[in-house]
């Protein structure tokens, strides 16, 4: 039996029966998603319309700013329209576009941060070559690669994934539809190929997190040999928002998926699940333009 017959729909987990704490929620993620909209949509309108910024590093930040208000899209608009309606439901296929476009999203914006780490190490370690290797051409296939890269890994995950029968039931223990919890809903042993999949996953991902710690140690050695203390400064202060971002991404996905997993633990999934589904996209606009002059400068003239 496929499981497109075994299960049309999911039943997601609400965050309360009662229905004023319902509305609280609405009103909450409603705050939270309109924070995240304005301030990535001020980044992208900044960055595009300021001749000053048309640069590599903020050519990279106007791509993570729309990666990230797709990655609030997919969640959280379901999540509050749940709430309002009081109900906990989401179609078979809905789920599959949600697995989809959240490991889409997550996947090049990793990619991309990534990206931001080699472009921060020529800028500041060869100096000399950055016009040349960081060019508008390599800009571009630099960028395309991490929407690429998102668009094939999220297809193959999602395809394994919804080739698992689902027979042990459609309720889903996740305000949206996580591959984890819907794991946990096969009576197949096709599961433990994406298990597999998400290790390896894992093994990419913390590949990754190294090669921009490598980076970022050479970028420290060739700041404390600047001669200039303001050189030095300027150089690290235009590193400092995107480590931050680094850190704060990597930080919060890694505690969602090694925390332990247990029946117990729904009140646990949901707090951590807004952790790293909602704070990374609200808090990255706020971090690159909380010391940035030159964002702030944009933002000015817009406003």
């Amino acid at each position: 039996m496929s499981n497109q017959t075994a299960v049309t729909e999911f039943l997601l987990l609400g965050f309360s029966d009662i229905r004023e704490l319902q509305i609280l929620h609405f009103v909450v993620f409603l705050l939270l998603y309109l924070i995240s909209l304005l301030g990535n949509l001020l980044i992208i309108t900044a960055i595009a319309l300021d001749r000053h910024l048309h640069t590599p590093m903020y050519f990279f930040l106007m791509n993570l700013s729309i990666l990230d208000l797709g990655s609030m899209s997919v969640t959280i608009p379901k999540s509050m329209a749940n709430s309002l309606t009081n109900t906990r439901s989401i179609s078979y296929s809905g789920c599959v576009a949600q697995v989809f476009l959240i490991f889409f999203f997550a996947s090049a914006d990793f990619a991309l941060l990534t990206i931001m780490a080699y472009d921060r190490y020529v800028a500041i370690c060869q100096p000399l070559h950055y016009e040349t290797v960081v060019n508008r051409t390599a800009c571009v296939q630099m960028a395309a690669s991490a929407w690429i890269t998102g668009i094939l890994y999220s297809a193959l995950h999602t395809g394994i994934t919804f080739e698992i029968c689902f027979c042990g039931g459609n309720v889903v223990d996740q305000f949206f539809c996580e591959i984890p919890q819907l794991l946990n809903l096969a009576c197949s042993d096709l599961y433990l190929i994406e298990v597999g999949f998400l290790i390896f996953s894992s093994f990419l991902g913390l590949s990754c997190f190294l090669f921009i710690i490598v980076s970022y140690v050479q970028i420290f050695k060739a700041v404390l040999r600047i001669p200039s203390k303001q050189g030095g400064h300027k150089a690290f202060s235009t590193c400092l928002p995107h480590l931050t971002v680094v850190s704060l991404f990597f930080s919060t996905a890694t505690f969602a998926y090694l925390k332990p997993t247990s029946s117990s633990t729904s009140g646990l999934n949901l707090i951590v699940a807004v952790l790293y589904s909602v704070l990374p996209p609200m808090m990255n606009p706020i971090i690159y333009s909380i010391r940035n002059k030159e964002i702030k400068g944009a933002l000015s003239k817009q406003i």
